[in-house]
């Protein structure tokens, strides 16, 4: 991290790059809001990983506004939308492409052209992400990290920006299948989608059965995110705040130095490093939309959970007993002290 991200700029500049950044989100935030009811902590989790430059699984049972939402963002932005709807006899050249067996009309010659497949776009809807088979799934692998697919031997760089929001049905439905743990990995955040409150289904229901139909604009394009990302990543995250969010994620591993006890009991693997990198730049993210170049201890806390619920495995006891991710991690937050004593 460089040492003072903050050279060369006075209160009143940083000042008028927090509040640009906080405009910014709140435009696109509302233009959203025109459609979708509720669901605000969803939302949020979403544009934050937008704007770090991450990927989000949305989990929820069917009906609940997860594609209507992915679909809304797209319709917020200027950016070019794919959508895969995700099926057990789906295959990996029909996310990546193929390549097709083409003949020049002029020569008679035939030769093989790379046909591009929905995955070339740069926000794609992975809808049901979980009703293909791993094969199928995995084929995102190098997309989601590397930004490029590979097909017969030739690398092919996806548009920048790119992020993927997948939907996903919780686990225990029939005809699911787990994600791959490199996979979830991959992901910024994961969000759970609950269902709406009583005051937000009567919303829902008034917009829906009574003519109400609200077109969302483009409020901001590639240039405007792209600003966003290069913005982020100058926050500044003091020594003492940093190590927080280390000693959170290392408590996810069991026998470690931080772990607790429940992460020694239920816990069989803990996070990898991009959970920290996640937990940091969502922390950054906070700061801004709370006015401040500088990040917190609260805000490390906030992004804790959404970036590390998918990063830990639970081992037998574990599952047997019925502990969730969230239960582990909340208890985390709650045991490991956000600064240590010196000796």
């Amino acid at each position: 991290m460089t040492d003072n991200v903050q050279d060369n700029l006075t209160q009143e500049q940083v000042q008028k790059l927090c509040d640009g950044f906080r405009d910014m989100f709140a435009r696109l935030k509302a233009e959203i809001g025109k459609v979708i009811v509720g669901h605000e902590e969803i939302v949020t989790g979403t544009l934050i990983s937008l704007f770090c430059g991450g990927h989000v699984l949305l989990e929820g049972v069917p009906g609940l506004g997860k594609t209507l939402l992915v679909r809304t963002l797209a319709g917020a932005l200027s950016l070019k939308f794919g959508r895969v709807q995700f099926t057990p006899d789906l295959m990996p050249a029909d996310i990546i492409g193929t390549n097709m067996v083409m003949e020049d009309k002029a020569t008679g010659r035939r030769h093989f052209q790379f046909q591009h497949g929905p995955i070339f776009a740069q926000l794609l809807l992975a809808d049901e992400i979980n009703r293909a088979t791993p094969k199928t799934q995995s084929a995102m692998l190098e997309a989601m990290q590397e930004r490029s697919v590979t097909s017969g031997g030739q690398a092919y760089k996806l548009p920048e920006p790119f992020m993927v929001l997948a939907t996903q049905n919780p686990i225990e439905q029939e005809g699911t299948y787990p994600l791959p743990e490199a996979q979830l990995d991959r992901f910024f955040f994961k969000l759970l989608v609950p269902y709406s409150s009583r005051q937000e289904l009567a919303e829902i229901l008034k917009r829906t059965t009574a003519g109400h139909d609200p077109t969302v604009q483009p409020v901001m394009g590639a240039d405007e995110i792209n600003a966003g990302r290069n913005l982020v990543r100058r926050i500044v995250a003091a020594e003492h705040v940093e190590d927080y969010a280390i000693r959170i994620v290392l408590a996810s591993h069991p026998k470690g130095e931080f772990a607790p006890d429940i992460t020694n009991k239920y816990v069989r693997f803990g996070a990898s490093p991009r959970g920290a990198q996640s937990v940091a730049l969502a922390a950054k993210v906070r700061a801004m939309l709370d006015g401040r170049f500088h990040v917190g201890f609260d805000d490390v806390a906030a992004s804790f959970v959404p970036a590390m619920r998918h990063r830990i495995i639970l081992n037998f006891e574990g599952q047997a007993e019925g502990v969730q991710n969230d239960d582990v991690l909340n208890n985390i937050l709650q045991t490991v002290p956000r600064t240590l004593e010196k000796a």
